[in-house]
C-alpha cells in the first residue's frame, strides 16, 4: 500500500534570522495493503509530517511516496485532491468536523465529495451513526457534543467512503482515558472490517497497541 523512499522534508527560515527546520532526514517506509502501522515518537520526531506527506496535504523536499501504487509526486492538483477525496480517510486529533453542518452532514459530506450515490451513501452513513453510537444525535452540531462524540463522528466521517488508506494523527490526543479507549476500540474494529491499511501516528502506547507493528521515529529518521 505506502513505499516511501529517502524522504526528505525541510521547512524553510521564515525571516528574522530563524533556520530552516529539518522535519524528515532520510525516511523509508514500506506498509503493506491491510496493515495497521503505528508510528511512534515525541513530539517533533516527524511522525505527523510523515503521516501529511503520506496523504498528500504536503509535498516532500526530496524522495518518493507511493501509496497504492500512485507516485504521490507525479500527480497535479486536481489529481491529488481525487486521491484524497476517494482513496483516503483521515483522522485529526482536532475532529475538524463543519460547526454549521449537523452530525448526519457532516459525515454525508466526504462522501458527496468523493462521488458516492446518494442512496448508499445515506444507508452508509447511517450505519456508521449506528456503530459508532450517535445515531440518536444526527440532527445535532457538533458544537453540543463531547469530545469524545466528536471524534467518534469524525471516525465515520473518515470511513463514509471505504477508504482503502486510514491515517490517523494523535485521534486521542484530545480525550479522557475512556473516551480514547472507546475511540481507539471503534478505529481498530472499523478499519478491520473495511480492510483499509492504517497508519497512526501517536506518542501513546494505549493507541499504538491496536496496530500490528510500530515505527519509531527520532529526530526525522526511523530508529532500526
Amino acid at each position: 500500500m505506502i513505499k516511501a523512499r529517502r524522504v526528505v522534508k525541510r521547512f524553510e527560515a521564515a525571516g528574522n534570522g530563524s533556520a530552516a527546520v529539518q522535519a524528515l532526514n532520510g525516511v523509508d517506509l514500506d506498509v503493506a495493503d491491510g496493515e495497521a502501522v503505528a508510528l511512534m515518537g515525541a513530539s517533533g520526531s516527524g511522525k505527523s509530517t510523515l503521516l501529511h506527506l503520506l496523504g498528500g496535504l504536503d509535498a516532500p523536499t526530496s524522495g518518493s511516496i507511493e501509496v497504492g501504487g500512485l507516485n504521490l509526486e507525479k500527480l497535479n492538483d486536481t489529481e491529488l485532491s481525487r486521491f484524497r477525496r476517494e482513496r483516503l480517510g483521515f483522522v485529526f486529533q482536532f475532529f475538524h468536523l463543519l460547526p454549521t453542518l449537523s452530525v448526519l452532514e457532516n459525515v454525508l459530506l466526504q462522501g458527496r465529495l468523493a462521488g458516492m450515490p446518494e442512496s448508499a451513501l445515506h444507508a452508509r452513513a447511517h450505519e456508521l451513526l449506528g456503530r459508532v453510537g450517535l445515531s440518536a444525535r444526527k440532527s445535532d452540531k457538533p458544537d453540543v457534543l463531547s469530545g469524545g462524540e466528536r471524534q467518534r463522528i469524525a471516525l465515520a466521517r473518515a470511513l463514509v467512503t471505504r477508504p482503502a488508506l486510514v491515517l490517523a494523527d494523535e485521534p486521542t490526543g484530545n480525550l479522557d482515558s475512556a473516551s480514547s479507549a472507546e475511540v481507539l476500540k471503534l478505529l481498530s474494529e472499523l478499519v478491520r472490517e473495511n480492510k483499509s491499511t492504517l497508519v497512526l501516528a501517536t506518542h501513546s502506547a494505549e493507541a499504538a497497541a491496536i496496530a500490528g507493528r510500530i515505527v519509531r521515529l527520532k529526530d526525522g529518521t526511523v530508529q532500526v
